[in-house]
């Protein structure tokens, strides 16, 4: 079973890659329909790393529906026109209740510069590109149909949550700036 997703995000890669990396985010487009739970003792990173990360899977906010492993991995495109996307990959699987029918799956999610290029504005968006697969032997069909309502869920809320992802660096211009307004600061309090 394989369920596609392939969006342009109104953010920039660097920001997109980001909260791919952030299990905040990866929360949030999951609500309200689902809520992913750290089963660990000190929760969820602040960002994900390769360690596996269980989790514990709850619908609607009411009830536990199984628990799950995340297993992640960073890949690079081995192909040279798509030098620039880079991939985030999960390779858990459910672990337990109804989840356990699918306790393989091979999630990845790619991001790379929008190839339109810059918009009317001069911003870079990203092209976003989710594949998962998984294998839930007869329950395949069953699982195909909620797999691929909840990922046009997803593609909803990462397109609206989005524009919430940039980040911009401040330039060595207001670095300097900061750093003469704090020591401007010190001296006024000091004084």
């Amino acid at each position: 079973m394989r369920v596609l997703l392939k969006l342009i995000l109104d953010c920039d890669p660097d920001a997109a890659w980001r909260a791919l990396q952030s299990p905040t985010a990866f929360r949030e487009v999951a609500m309200p329909w689902v809520d992913f739970r750290s089963d660990e003792p000190a929760g969820f990173p602040t960002v994900w790393d390769t360690a596996e990360h269980r989790v514990s899977v709850r619908a609607l906010g009411a009830f536990t529906v199984g628990t799950q492993a995340i297993r992640l991995d960073t890949l690079r495109s081995t192909d040279p026109r798509e030098s620039a996307t880079r991939i985030l990959r999960d390779s858990g699987g459910g672990t337990g209740g109804v989840l356990s029918a699918m306790p393989h799956l091979d999630h990845r999610m790619a991001v790379a510069p929008d190839p339109a290029g810059p918009g009317p504005d001069g911003r870079l968006r990203t092209l976003y590109r989710d594949r998962l697969i998984v294998r839930a032997g007869l329950v395949t069909p069953l699982a195909w149909y909620g797999l691929w309502a909840f990922w046009q869920w997803r593609g909803v809320r990462l397109r609206r949550l989005a524009p919430t992802w940039a980040y911009d660096p401040p330039t060595p211009d207001e670095k300097d700036k900061s750093a003469e307004n704090h020591e401007s600061a010190e001296t006024e309090a000091a004084a």
